[in-house]
């Protein structure tokens, strides 16, 4: 199944993508995809959803699209699992997960607009795939982590390279402004994915290519790093994983390039769908 949310900022209902592009309404037997959804079995007792007998609309570029989760308790992000985007960053390749956080309040529909915070000069992008957990995970093992994940969506993990790098502390201050979070167009679920560790994902900016990799190159894969995160937090029903970026990213370039007013940013993965972002300036 594909779950996505649409309709105006604030109001999205549930729905479901249907293979004629249709979109089914699913708001009268579910209030939304969070974490009530999902802790109450959401997911099973959607399968078993008459969708024939549920209002349906056009799914087309005309419509908005909110993020494919209501807002999860925590979004939790893996910087510099891809080896290449480490050398492009002159970081040493991590041993064990590099953990950060992007705020909640950061989450922002795949297609609208997203903000350059005030003062910012260094506003760039960062493709990656964005798992969603399905129940309650605490200290699980290894071999047990698929259990625990409902589905995977397209994240682009918007960063301030000089608020994250520049001005002390820790990443999270340059990764969490608002709108820096686009999540969707839809949250698919596990069987809709025949190899997760086998997608390819890019990103262009005003037409041109600047991310094209493989989730073939993780450092560290799917199970091992939910797993490895539930050793330090509980991961709750709706909470999001983002699992890192390929090479390509604009910090990366020499001299590197960053986001302006008006620039386009347009990405996907496979299976996952495509985003379409305009940069806005901070008003």
């Amino acid at each position: 199944m594909k779950l996505l949310r649409f309709g105006q900022k604030g109001h999205e209902k549930p729905g479901i993508l249907l293979t004629n592009h249709k979109i089914a309404d699913v708001s009268n037997h579910f209030a939304d995809f969070d974490e009530k959804f999902f802790e109450a079995h959401g997911l099973k007792k959607l399968s078993q959803t008459d969708l024939t007998k549920c209002n349906t609309i056009d799914y087309n570029p005309a419509l908005r699209l909110g993020s494919c989760i209501a807002r999860p308790s925590k979004i939790v992000c893996i910087g510099l699992n891809y080896i290449d985007h480490a050398k492009e960053t002159n970081s040493p390749i991590p041993k064990e997960p590099i953990i950060f956080f992007k705020s909640t309040t950061a989450l922002n529909g795949p297609n609208d607009p997203v903000t350059i915070p005030r003062g910012s000069e260094k506003t760039d992008w960062e493709v990656e795939l964005a798992i969603v957990i399905g129940k309650k995970a605490t200290y699980i093992p290894e071999n047990e982590a698929y259990e625990y994940i409902a589905g995977y969506t397209l994240h682009n993990d918007y960063s301030e390279r000089a608020y994250q790098l520049e001005r002390g502390g820790q990443w999270d201050k340059g990764k969490g402004c608002d709108t820096f979070a686009p999540l969707g167009p839809y949250l698919a679920t596990k069987d809709e994915i025949a190899d997760v560790h086998n997608l390819k994902l890019w990103l262009k900016v005003n037409g041109h290519t600047m991310q094209d990799g493989t989730t073939a190159n993780l450092i560290f894969n799917i199970p091992f790093i939910v797993s490895y995160v539930s050793q330090f937090m509980t991961l709750l029903p709706c909470d999001v994983i983002s699992t890192g970026t390929p090479a390509g990213v604009g910090l990366g370039f020499k001299p590197p390039i960053f986001l302006k007013p008006g620039d386009v940013v347009e990405l996907g993965i496979d299976g996952l769908g495509v985003q379409k972002q305009q940069l806005v300036p901070y008003t």
